[in-house]
């Protein structure tokens, strides 16, 4: 993640994040838009009408055009409408740009799991930047010949493919047909796959040297990677592309920040005849064999062997592994190499659930959107990055490119600007509530009806926030909010950090926008709104807001000073 910096460009006005963002596949125009549109839902009667007053440079809010999720909707459901961080357009290759980004497909850039014995080839590749712009890593599929010998049909899917975007997928960005020749282009993912942290450690090498080779994959990083790839399936479900071919832990990649991420190829058929499950048919989806064909229940029971793989830490056949579960014997299932480092209760809820997806009959396997439902309550360490938990090194940020800041910034512009949400926190909960100051105009007949509940529910909304139990705070402070009979631009900030803390950058954004319109010229709202756009991987727009924050911030200590 870039850190990010001020410059010192004054502007003339102070117009909320999604009303900047520029237009273009990556910017998703639409789903900011209706990101404003939510601006006002959890404001009281009048509110909204009193900040509009205090804010007469501000376009109104556009009106809604997606069907996205409300503001106060539950954190793992606000965010899963993806938002796919800096994938660049799809676009046509040409053969001679990527033989030389892959060395000429030299063999020691082949990544497929087989090597070179594997029927189609990955290849780690590198594509010259353009405009300044920095290369960047590629991963190149590339076909055995005759597999798609009509190359309409393969241009065709590979688009389709291409349009999807999501932060949860290594994402399709391009595609090559040259006469026999059938390409694809994704972007790379450098940490290797599920099946290598799980399957492929060891512990032999000399000195017990610390790296993913020789450590296991702690319980946490396993409920995420489930919950991860869920939500991935969802999204492609949603968009019209429930098939998913031959899922197993090969398909699933962590990116540079450790996060796991589906590969967008399974989303592609495999060959001309169909074939579309290349492992051991032990692993084969009941009705696969039947029929010949992959339906979403077939996706399903690939995802519980995938659940499988992640709670044993092995290979077991789905038929031997249901034979184990039937006997309720949990440990038998579980990686010994865990050592008991688990919660029993979620092991069991996770064993039960890859006992469903297997079943033989598809009206008894659970569909996608129950699978997600499932597995995001069961998260935990949530302020945890990836690459904590994976063991990998912290990944390096890249050259910021933006001018030095002439004036110095505040404790909070130096951890939004590092991105430290651990320091964000610690300020927002040491300053309390006391930018609230002035917000809230109430009468005799709403304090002694509504406040008892209202502050009780915002107080064990802050207990929770002290003890970062981030998602109980969201609870909390959403109760507070549905009120509506007060509106404390501190509770919107506090739930935007948490929504952060809970990876749901699109949730955070909103909620900051919200504090903004409740306080046009509190810094903290534009802070949070300058994490929440880098996050979301609009750095542009992240500094711009973290300019007019530190702009905001030195006028009220002029102020503050007096003459």
């Amino acid at each position: 993640m870039e850190k990010l910096q001020p410059t010192n460009q004054p502007h003339a006005t102070r117009t909320p994040a999604a009303e900047r963002v520029g237009t273009g596949p990556d910017r998703e125009t639409a789903r900011l838009s209706h990101l404003m549109g939510c601006c006002r839902s959890s404001l009281r009667p009048g509110a909204g009408a009193h900040a509009a007053e205090k804010l007469p440079r501000r376009r109104p809010p556009p009106p809604l055009t997606t069907n996205r999720p409300s503001p106060n909707a539950h954190p793992a459901r606000a965010g899963g409408g993806g938002g796919g961080g800096d994938a660049p357009a799809f676009a046509e290759f040409s053969l001679a740009d990527l033989r030389a980004a892959t060395g000429g497909f030299a063999a020691e850039n082949i990544v497929s799991e087989s090597g070179e014995k594997a029927p189609n080839l990955v290849y780690r590749g590198q594509l010259k930047g353009t405009a300044g712009a920095p290369p960047r890593a590629i991963a190149v599929k590339k076909f055995a010949k005759l597999a798609w010998p009509d190359p309409k049909q393969f241009a065709e899917e590979a688009k389709g493919v291409g349009g999807l975007r999501h932060r949860r997928m290594a994402n399709l960005i391009g595609y090559c047909c040259d006469g026999d020749e059938r390409l694809l282009v994704a972007e790379f993912m450098p940490n290797d796959t599920l099946a290598k942290h799980l399957f492929h450690w060891s512990t032999s090498r000399p000195l017990q040297i610390v790296t993913w080779e020789n450590q296991t994959i702690e319980w946490a990083m396993r409920l995420r990677v489930a919950y991860y790839i869920s939500q991935a399936l969802e999204y492609c479900s949603i968009k019209g592309r429930p098939l998913y071919h031959d899922l197993n832990a090969y398909r699933v990649l962590f990116d540079e920040n450790g996060d796991p991420r589906l590969s967008c190829f399974g989303l592609m058929r495999n060959s001309r005849d169909g074939k579309s499950y290349s492992t051991n048919l032990a692993y084969t989806p009941p009705e696969y064999l039947r029929n010949g064909r992959v339906t979403p229940e077939s996706v399903i029971f690939s995802f519980g062997t995938v659940l499988l793989d992640l709670l044993s830490g092995k290979r077991i056949p789905p038929s031997h592994a249901l034979d184990i579960m039937r006997g309720r014997n949990i440990q038998a299932v579980m990686d010994s190499h865990l050592e008991g480092n688990y919660s029993t209760e979620v092991a069991t809820t996770l064993v039960n659930l890859a006992s469903q997806c297997l079943q033989y009959e598809p009206r008894d396997c659970p569909d996608i959107k129950k699978l997600v439902s499932i597995l995001e309550p069961l998260q935990t360490k949530l302020e945890v990055p990836s690459y904590v938990m994976l063991g990998i090194p912290k990944p390096v940020e890249e050259p910021q490119a933006s001018p030095t800041p002439q004036r110095p910034l505040s404790p909070m512009g130096e951890a939004c600007s590092r991105m430290d949400l651990t320091a964000i926190h610690q300020i927002l909960f040491t300053t309390h509530y006391r930018d609230d100051e002035g917000s809230n105009e109430l009468s005799f007949q709403e304090w002694t009806q509504q406040m008892r509940d209202m502050l009780d529910a915002r107080k064990r909304g802050d207990f929770a926030f002290k003890d970062k139990d981030f998602k109980a705070a969201i609870d909390c402070y959403s109760q507070f909010v549905d009120v509506g009979t007060m509106v404390s631009p501190t509770v919107f900030a506090r739930r935007s950090l948490c929504y952060l803390m809970c990876d749901q950058p699109d949730a955070a954004l909103r909620d900051a926008m919200q504090a903004q319109i409740v306080s046009p010229d509190w810094p903290t709202a534009f802070y949070m709104q300058a994490v929440a756009l880098s996050k979301l991987n609009m750095q542009s727009d992240a500094v711009d807001m973290l300019n007019e924050a530190s702009e905001l911030e030195e006028k009220r200590q002029k102020i503050t000073k007096g003459p």
